[in-house]
């Protein structure tokens, strides 16, 4: 009988992972199967992109996997039993379940309103491509000089209202970040931002705490209020919920606790990767929700499945950062240079080559997942089977 791996998510992580295992493994010995709720592929890092008036290359899960063996399911997750192992999904018909042998959850992260008050109601998101398109529809409706309030000074905010204020000039766009302005960046990358956000005509609300979201304001922490005709909210990322209602073990976020493989340390035949996996990288910290942490979670996952289930020694993919990569409009950017555990040091690249390398990283990013078997080795025949257990032990696994 073929070993069957189900990968659930088609982001970054998810498709990634599914191609490195059909390269890795025959197909005779295993049967992939990719779960995932739109038939597209969706460059998560380029929604601010879409949201300002630019358009997205389609990238098709049927042109990217053709050929490969993975099947495709254009479901929603609605159910993961880790103990029976099965997945319930729906498509376009009634409700079916798909049972595993290996799991590898990569269901990711949407936008997190974070409960304060008229966010649900009032707010605009770009955790996804809908509220990408939503938000691009609302802004094209706009007339000059109506206010734009972008709410989180962190990457995604920065990407965010420095694009919206490069294709609409004619909007009052603001940042209201609850820090400095990129107080995490070196003094170099500081002065830069600062530089970009005065070409831009930005006004930046430092040091402010947004409490309510209204239909044309938003009230501070101080009991002020900001106009905005649009509030774009880009706090952080919250965990998709089905992994907190599963017995695997979750961290107080609702990400799955893994080893430094991917795998539960709960259910060992259950991997999780990208947004959805706390594991800790250099010096003990977790890797922070991000495409840059995604990618190589869903290399070391895949190729420590491969591994396990050919006999092989496990790999080590490194889990480190080199650097934080921010786009400031189509013509600047900012590259912070960081340590391995993403803090900041002195060396930034700035400007046009800044803004060129980031494009360089959004297409490679994009390319890896367009040609899911190509550059990794041939595939291996399966060697060993593990045979798991009726009701997974809910001990921690040692880290192999």
């Amino acid at each position: 009988m073929q070993h069957r791996i189900v990968v659930l998510g088609a982001g970054y992580s998810g498709a990634i992972a599914a191609g490195r295992l059909a390269k890795r493994l025959h197909r005779e010995d295993v049967a992939i199967t990719l779960v995932n709720a739109e038939p597209d592929f969706v460059e998560r890092v380029r929604l601010h992109q879409l949201a300002a008036g630019q358009d997205l290359r389609p990238r098709p899960f049927s042109e990217m996997f053709a050929g490969t063996g993975v099947e495709l399911r254009t479901a929603r997750v609605t159910g993961v039993d880790v103990d029976r192992r099965t997945v319930t999904v729906n498509g376009s018909g009634p409700a079916e379940e798909l049972a595993y042998d290996t799991l590898v959850y990569a269901l990711g992260s949407g936008w997190d309103d974070q409960g304060v008050p008229g966010v649900a109601e009032h707010a605009h998101e770009i955790a996804g491509r809908v509220g990408a398109l939503r938000l691009r529809e609302r802004l094209a409706g706009l007339d000059a000089g109506a206010p734009v309030v972008v709410v989180g000074g962190g990457l995604t905010g920065l990407e965010a209202a420095t694009e919206i204020a490069e294709a609409r000039p004619d909007l009052d766009v603001a940042l209201a970040a609850r820090a400095g302005l990129g107080d995490w960046l070196s003094p170099k990358g500081r002065r830069h931002l600062r530089k970009v956000f005065g070409r831009l005509g930005i006004t930046v609300h430092e040091h402010t705490a947004v409490t309510a979201v209204g239909s044309d304001r938003v009230t501070t922490a101080e009991g002020g209020t900001i106009p905005a005709a649009v509030t774009v909210w880009t706090t952080g990322f919250a965990v998709h919920p089905i992994a907190r209602a599963t017995t695997l073990e979750v961290g107080g976020t609702g990400r799955i606790v893994v080893d430094r493989t991917m795998r539960s340390v709960s259910h060992r035949d259950v991997y999780a990767i990208g947004d959805a996996a706390l594991v800790q990288g250099p010096g003990d910290k977790p890797l922070r929700m991000s495409c840059a942490s995604g990618v190589p979670t869903a290399w070391q996952a895949a190729d420590a499945i491969a591994a396990r289930l050919t006999g092989r020694k496990l790999p080590k993919v490194p889990l480190r950062y080199f650097n934080q990569c921010i786009s400031l409009g189509r013509r600047d950017g900012l590259i912070q240079y960081v340590t391995a555990d993403d803090r900041a040091v002195r060396a930034a690249l700035t400007g046009r080559l800044a803004a060129r390398y980031k494009e360089l990283v959004c297409k490679g990013a994009a390319w890896g997942v367009a040609h899911p078997v190509l550059g990794i080795p041939a595939r291996r025949r399966v060697t060993h089977r593990p045979v798991q257990p009726a009701a997974p032990a809910k001990t921690p696994t040692p880290s192999v």
